[in-house]
């Protein structure tokens, strides 16, 4: 199979670089991006046309969902039936879904796959790629995306990577809310927020962050029964407690903490706890 990828910022430059040796070839609006690839062994492209006609499977990290659609427009006539075209940029559902729509009637398959662990992971081929399509199509992305990612998980029907992406980056950047939130109660309160920083990194990569409570099925209340009963139990206790301790640490110090506040009213239904049955 031969490879083509359009779109060579600071993430698709890196993922594109895994593919080299494997019959690669590249496109980018700027000359200079497709440089350093070329010179360590790819072939660049004219235009999106003569990239889809060298390219068997093709990848495209482009900004948004109009440049997307820009690109994927002028790969379609161009396409060999069978082609797979895998958009990494994150995108509406609704458009990979269109998109896929559009390939259709040329004999191409379009997968949306996000990917989830920064320019860090696209170096080091480290990334999380969520792909929805269908089964034959995500047979054929295994191999190419497993030159840069070490997870490669087939969460549902076109469109379906997308939401998955969504809902990671609502839990990235709402913590990064939480952190600003932490930073100023420690910053009233005297503490170095540099050292605190270490700390929190540290503790993150040991328990998984909050990532280490995503161990539903289901967001609905649990069952007593349920081996994760006690478990959610002992973990409210302590957020509360702790959370008790934040904001009143916060109110002393005349510190804004509402995300806090917000965390203390839902923590219990977010894990899946009926408030009126916890003693």
């Amino acid at each position: 199979m031969t490879y083509g990828f359009a779109g060579l910022g600071q993430m698709g430059a890196p993922m594109a670089r895994h593919l080299i040796g494997l019959g690669l070839t590249v496109y980018d609006t700027r000359p200079e991006a497709m440089a350093p690839l070329v010179e360590a062994g790819a072939r660049a492209a004219a235009d999106v046309g003569e990239l889809a006609a060298a390219s068997r499977f093709v990848s495209v990290m482009v900004r948004d969902d109009d440049q997307v659609h820009e690109v994927v427009s002028g790969l379609l006539p161009a396409a060999e039936p069978g082609t797979v075209i895998a958009v990494h940029s994150t995108i509406r559902p609704g458009t990979a879904v269109e998109l896929a729509g559009l390939a259709a009637p040329y004999g191409i398959e379009v997968v949306d796959a996000p990917v989830s662990g920064g320019f860090m992971g696209a170096e080091a081929g480290t990334l999380a790629v969520m792909v929805g399509g269908g089964d034959g199509a995500f047979a054929r992305c295994e191999q190419p995306f497993g030159a840069w990612a070490d997870l490669v998980l087939h969460v549902g029907p076109v469109g379906a990577g997308t939401r998955a992406k969504l809902a990671r980056n609502l839990l990235h950047f709402v913590a990064f809310a939480a952190a600003a939130e932490a930073q100023r109660l420690a910053e009233a309160s005297g503490v170095s927020l540099r050292r605190l920083g270490r700390v929190v990194r540290h503790s993150d990569a040991v328990t998984g962050g909050p990532g280490a409570i995503m161990l539903r099925a289901t967001t609905a209340p649990l069952d007593e029964d349920d081996p994760l009963y006690g478990i959610m139990r002992h973990v409210l206790a302590l957020g509360e407690k702790d959370l008790d301790l934040a904001l009143e640490l916060a109110r002393d110090l005349g510190v804004d903490t509402p995300l806090a506040e917000l965390a203390r009213d839902r923590l219990a239904d977010g894990l899946g706890l009926l408030r009126k049955e916890i003693p």
